[in-house]
């Protein structure tokens, strides 16, 4: 199982962005699915979380900027992000709970994916 996530890049200031993360291998499951970020000698921080029934969770430095969105269907997870500022500027990382069957057990992982880097220029 792992996640691939892809979509960031260089932007200016004021600019958007769409991250996207897609799930694969063999899952069962998924059910939280989140966007964490990281900036350099900074801690990774939560930016948005979606549950499988679509209720979602903001940082506060990103609420009215953000939105996250999920595809159960291609089992993906979207990030929009608009207005972005240099303080936006770090690796996001994708995170989700996936559920896999092995031998009639359901086994849930905490998976990440490998981080995108968004530039954003002042």
């Amino acid at each position: 199982v792992q996640l691939q996530a892809s979509g960031g890049g260089l932007v200016q200031s004021g600019g958007s962005l769409r991250l996207s993360c897609a799930a694969s291998g063999n899952i069962f499951s998924i059910n939280d699915m989140g966007w964490y970020r990281q900036a350099p000698g900074k801690q990774r921080e939560l930016v948005a979380t979606i549950t499988s029934g679509g209720s979602t969770v903001y940082s506060d430095s990103v609420k009215g900027r953000f939105t996250i969105s999920r595809d159960n269907a291609k089992n993906t997870v979207y990030l929009q992000m608009n207005s972005l500022r240099p303080e936006d500027a770090a690796v996001y990382f994708c995170n989700a709970d996936i559920g896999t069957l092995r031998t009639d057990l359901l086994e849930v992982m905490n998976v990440w994916g490998e981080g995108t880097l968004v530039t954003v220029s002042s």
